[in-house]
């Protein structure tokens, strides 16, 4: 089975780290505070390190099926910082009748590997339909992303007013 294209993903702000920080429950100041982070020796605040291993998941998983995922392993390699573009790509590395070996890489923009990891998957018995998260399309540096309907538009609402 063919990848699909790598996801990318950024450049990442401060406000998707703390949000994802928010999410997560890690409250690590390193994650916020910069003059915590700089006094720990790092040039800014680093992102929660499940946060390009969660894009990677997900690039997994829309490839080879969410409902197919068995196993799935990470090693940090190195920080995400805001700023950071994510590459997330991977290749298929064995593979049986019913089953696949995967290895994928969360890159920065300089061609530092942020994250690493492994995954084991059933393989589908039909292709998987890429998901669409409304997340936009990243392009270069340019993302565009689907504005939102507020409920008033969708219900009716307010016309006439």
């Amino acid at each position: 089975m063919t990848p699909p294209a790598p996801l990318v993903v950024g450049p990442l702000t401060r406000t998707d780290i703390v949000r994802y920080q928010g999410a997560s429950g890690d409250f690590n100041p390193i994650h916020h505070d910069e003059p915590f982070a700089t006094a720990s020796g790092l040039p800014a605040p680093i992102a929660v390190g499940m946060l390009p291993a969660g894009m990677l998941a997900t690039w997994a998983t829309d490839w080879l099926g969410a409902a197919n995922i068995r196993r799935f392993r990470v090693r940090f390699a190195n920080p995400v910082f805001p700023g950071d573009t994510l590459t997330c790509s991977g290749r298929m590395v064995a593979s049986t009748v019913d089953s696949a070996e995967v290895e994928l890489e969360a890159v920065t923009q300089d061609g530092t590997v942020a994250v690493r990891a492994w995954a084991t998957f059933a393989l589908p018995a039909a292709p998987v339909t890429p998901v669409d998260r409304g997340l936009g399309v990243v392009i270069g540096d340019q993302t565009t992303t689907p504005s939102p309907r507020s409920t008033s538009e969708e219900e009716g609402e307010g016309e006439g007013e």
